[in-house]
């Protein structure tokens, strides 16, 4: 992406106005302590307290699939799976058992990746222990020069990796086995897809890893990165510890780049595949030269032209997009990279429906010429750029409250391309001086560079089915040619006065009462509706609230359900307060906010969030979507092309597929049900006037609404904005009642075998649920047992069977509109071995319902939610949440206060009681299988 978003992550540094001269370099932030040791190792270290008592680690090895021999492919992920497997001080299975114990999730927390051209593993832990911290420096060390390589270790992870391997198997893989060549022409990268070779990953021998991991992981190719609620200087002493001592190869293999070599010819590749779940294209002009090095403020000020000039030329194709009849389901352009380090490109991408591939790729070339010939309007950039200074503004004030995970990406990066690492403060006072600066003949330039008939790909890939005409190379070169004199220069609208058409006539806010146990404020309001907010400072500029009232799509009779249900999304399509999409954009153009309202099986709701520099217009937002919501059938059609484009094949993807056989298979009974997404038919029924009735309908009477905001919220202001756009909206006096259709998923214990797909791939599902009367005590302990119950099921599944890849288990109680219980278990793994591995799984489920979990997962359970808990709890969208919960569930929201004591006091026999109560009765199992032969 274009790389003056990118450098949004960075955080604070001050700075003087004569650094900002044009040749000047960009300096690096100071708040980070930066260094290499004499083996070349390089670390950079940060003091940061969000989240507290908590520290990332990461470490980044310069090396990744693109340094792999022929008999070496996949081994450099290999290599990153068999560090989580055991090493010189955690051997076996020991190191994830141990960070599990302190509350760090395999997967989820604890987790790697491999790519072309890097390896990079991730270990956040507490911080708060000298042990820990210890402990997870050992770790990183081990990662780094102390793998356990025996060839034991290695085959027994093979399976575990050929898993991942069967995973990434289907039509996007066939189809990019075909487009690659064509798009990394002639380049390595072609050849060396990070997963590998199934052949090789098979049969290497134990001496290829070995030397693949002593030949790349090594000092001068690695990257420590400290970020969190810790002590700097400790933190460098403790890198100097546990990583001077290590030395390079003497003999070693130089770090090569590779090129991606230039042609003349276009290159267009034109594939399909019979399980291709949607239609799209893609178009490169791929870079002559070597990626832009930023250094200097000029060099900065290059990157904000480009950025305004992708983000005027995206803003076209996105109102293309809300027109009536839309050229595609979603379509951009950008300039960045492509698989390969050494290579960018211009590129423009689209979806669209199956049979508009030439189109929507004319449309792009289109787009590209019109701003290449014409250039952009005056009215486009100022909008662009009152976009970038406010994502600039936001980043800026919210400059001391950013998660510690937003550095260590940016670090990284500045670490393996260079790429700069300023600051946020530096950052955001370089774009106020240098937007103004910028002209519309500054931005206009780009496309006469990027834009050749050399250099340039096209690839084309969609379903394959009977009746859909395949396009020719001959059509896609005929596309690609405009003819510029039938351009004609975008024409700009003008811009709306504001988001209301009609007076508000204010409420006012009739009662005003405080909970300081957790320090909400509530608003009676003169129409019927309550505001309750939280105060935080856990984000300087965010704001974020949901609205909510029992009613919802339950209340509908049956016929009337079918007719809506994919209708509802197309509601917010047609704008508000006589304003189409188009313009409500451009109006808000610089100002961050935003509202989506919904209505849900029980409730209707109403969600944004915005900076409390914007905080009216979400009130405004809210009052429209309340009283002057618009019905516009042609936007209804244009939506429905886009979402028909977007679900028309998904179901030759085989999971996708299954899921809706299975639910199919469950919701039999249910007269409601019409599928999990629309078809030809489903679209057939759909009622869009009757859909904009029924919300109206819902949306009649804001009396019964508890809204609730949580954020930097100032006092007044919140009072004044709710009296006037809450308090002002219609009331009816109407008390809706949650309603129960009274459908349910069939029962009994049943086993549903779906066949689909090519692949030597299967899913398997097993589920069990039922009525039940809520208790949060019952609530809670299932979702323990879910969590201990992944805990045994990685152990066992995954490391002692090698049999899955990824595995998990969850269990939930819902309150409304029944009291009900559910419990999942998932995993996908190869057909031969479903049988075996759900005995395998029944079998860990049971021994929890015999004998209770094991003392230690309980604890690692345990140790994991308080962590997050500890985390979540200085979130604004966790006391969101909190609170919406908690009205759903006709609660007390400070119950979360005590959330620590309810988690330390869970105990293994709550376990095995809920185990035993409610999953030992009927139960589905759902298989994927392949099409028989």
């Amino acid at each position: 992406m274009n790389k003056a978003w990118l450098l949004l992550l960075a955080f604070p540094l001050s700075i003087s106005a004569q650094d900002l001269t044009g040749t000047g370099k960009i300096p690096f932030d100071p708040n980070v302590k930066t260094g290499k040791l004499k083996n070349g190792l390089t670390y950079f270290i940060r003091k940061n307290d969000k989240p507290a008592d908590k520290v990332d680690l990461r470490l980044v090895i310069n090396a990744g699939s693109i340094l792999e021999e022929d008999d070496q492919q996949g081994l450099a992920h290999f290599m990153e799976h068999m560090n989580f497997n055991g090493t010189k001080r955690f051997p076996k299975n020991k190191l994830v058992d141990y960070l599990q114990s302190i509350g760090v999730k395999f997967g989820q927390h604890l987790n790697a990746y491999t790519s072309f051209d890097e390896t990079a593993y991730f270990l956040p832990i507490p911080s708060d222990d000298p042990e820990k911290l210890e402990k997870g420096f050992q770790i990183i060390e081990d990662w780094a020069f102390n793998a356990n390589l025996t060839p034991e270790d290695i085959d027994k992870e093979r399976g575990v990796v050929l898993e991942e391997y069967r995973l990434g198997l289907g039509a996007n893989k066939r189809m990019m086995g075909r487009y690659l060549p064509k798009m990394m022409y002639k380049s390595h990268y072609a050849d060396r897809l990070p997963i590998g070779k199934k052949e090789v990953l098979e049969n290497f021998k134990y001496d290829k890893l070995i030397s693949f991991y002593k030949d790349w992981y090594r000092p001068d190719l690695i990257s420590v990165i400290v970020v969190g609620d810790i002590d700097v200087a400790e933190m460098e002493k403790k890198i100097i510890d546990h990583f001077s001592a290590y030395q390079n190869p003497k003999n070693e293999k130089p770090r090569k780049t590779f090129d991606v070599p230039n042609h003349k010819e276009t290159f267009i590749a034109i594939e399909s595949d019979k399980e291709a779940s949607s239609a799209n294209v893609q178009l490169l002009y791929k870079d002559t030269g070597l990626p832009r090095k930023t250094v200097t403020v000029d060099d900065y000020k290059m990157n904000l032209k480009e950025g305004l000039f992708v983000t005027m030329l995206n803003n076209r194709l996105n109102e293309l997009t809300n027109s009536p009849t839309p050229p595609f389901t979603y379509g951009f352009s950008y300039h960045g990279g492509t698989f390969a380090r050494t290579k960018e490109a211009f590129q423009s991408m689209a979806m669209m429906q199956e049979d508009q591939q030439l189109s929507a790729l004319n449309v792009l070339v289109t787009e590209n010429a019109r701003a290449k010939k014409f250039g952009f309007t005056q009215g486009e950039l100022d909008r662009a750029k009152s976009e970038f200074l406010a994502r600039y503004e936001s980043a800026f004030n919210d400059r001391d409250k950013s998660e510690s995970q937003n550095f260590i990406g940016e670090y990284q990066a500045y670490y393996l391309e260079g790429s700069p690492a300023p600051g946020i403060e530096w950052e955001y006072n370089a774009v106020q001086k240098i937007l103004p600066q910028i002209s519309l003949s500054d931005v206009s330039t780009f496309l006469n560079d990027y834009i050749r008939d050399d250099n340039r790909v096209v690839v084309i890939t969609g379903p394959e089915k009977e009746g859909l005409k395949k396009a020719t190379e001959k059509e896609v070169l005929a596309a690609l040619n405009v003819n510029e004199s039938d351009l004609k220069p975008y024409e700009d609208t003008a811009i709306a006065e504001g988001l209301l058409r009609h007076p508000v006539k204010a409420g006012s806010v009739v009662k005003k009462e405080s909970d300081p146990k957790i320090g909400s404020t509530t608003l009676y309001l003169s129409n019927g509706a309550k505001v309750i907010y939280k105060k935080t400072d856990f984000k300087n500029d965010e704001i974020v609230m949901e609205g909510i009232s029992w009613g919802g799509s339950n209340l509908y009779s049956d016929d009337d359900y079918k007719k809506t249900q994919f209708a509802d999304g197309a509601l917010m399509e047609a704008g508000f307060s006589g304003l189409k999409l188009n313009d409500i954009n451009k109006f808000m153009s610089g100002k961050i906010a935003n509202v989506y309202p919904y209505v849900s099986n029980i409730t209707e709701n109403i969600s944004g969030n915005a900076t409390p520099k914007d905080f009216e217009y979400m009130f405004e937002m809210i009052h429209a979507y309340f009283t002057d919501l618009n019905m516009d059938k042609d936007a209804f059609e244009g939506y429905k092309q886009k979402q028909s484009a977007f679900f028309k094949n998904l179901t030759s993807q085989p999971s996708v597929y299954f899921q809706k056989e299975l639910y199919s298979f469950l919701m039999k009974d249910n007269p409601r049900f019409a599928g999990i997404f629309p078809d030809d038919n489903a679209w057939k029924m759909t009622d869009y006037e009757l859909a904009y009735k029924k919300f109206r309908e819902r949306f009649a009477d804001a009396g019964d609404f508890e809204f609730y905001f949580v954020g930097n919220i100032d006092d007044q202001a919140i009072a004044d904005y709710s009296a006037k756009y809450l308090a002002s909206l219609p009331s009816t006096g109407r008390k809706d009642q949650v309603v129960d259709p009274g459908y349910r998923l069939v029962k009994g214990d049943l086993k549903k075998v779906i066949n689909k797909g090519a692949d030597p791939k299967s899913t398997v599902t097993i589920m069990y649920y039922g009525d039940a009367a809520y208790s949060p005590k019952e609530a809670l302990a299932l979702e323990a047992l879910g969590e201990v119950l992944t805990i045994k099921l990685i152990e066992q599944l995954r490391e002692n069977e090698s049999g899955v890849y990824g595995i998990s288990a969850r269990g939930y109680m819902n309150k409304m509109p029944h009291g009900s219980f559910g419990f999942n278990i998932g995993f996908p793994c190869g057909p031969e071995n479903t049988d075996k591995l759900v005995a395998s799984a029944l079998k860990e489920l049971q021994k929890i319902i015999d004998n209770g979990p094991e003392a230690k997962d309980l604890e690692k359970y345990k140790e994991a939610e308080l962590l997050d808990y500890k985390k979540n709890i200085r979130e604004n969208s966790y006391w969101l949440e909190n609170f919406t919960d908690a009205y759903v569930n006709s609660s007390n929201p400070a119950d979360v206060l005590g959330k620590e004591d309810k988690i330390k006091a869970i105990t293994g026999k709550d376990l095995q009681d809920v185990a035993r109560k409610y999953l030992t009765k009927d139960k589905v199992i759902g298989i994927l299988m392949p099409e028989k032969s």
